[in-house]
């Protein structure tokens, strides 16, 4: 019996990934769904689909860095 990914807390969820670390169906499952819950807001560009990535990663982490200050 599956368990249902979608009703799990996060927590619970990188538990079972924890657990399930060995089955490729089931941690992809839970990773999965761990990772459709992500806030788009925090994401950031993979630097290869950028147009000069060394430039725009600096610029990135400088604004960052800023930020933490």
């Amino acid at each position: 019996m599956k368990p249902n990914l979608s009703a799990m807390t996060n927590t619970e969820l990188k538990k079972y990934i924890s657990e399930h670390r060995n089955d490729t169906e089931a941690f992809r499952a839970a990773l999965q769904v761990l990772m459709s819950r992500r806030n788009p807001a925090n994401l950031q560009p993979y630097p290869f689909d950028l147009e000069d990535p060394e430039t725009e990663v600096e610029a990135i982490l400088r604004e960052k860095f800023n930020q933490a200050k």
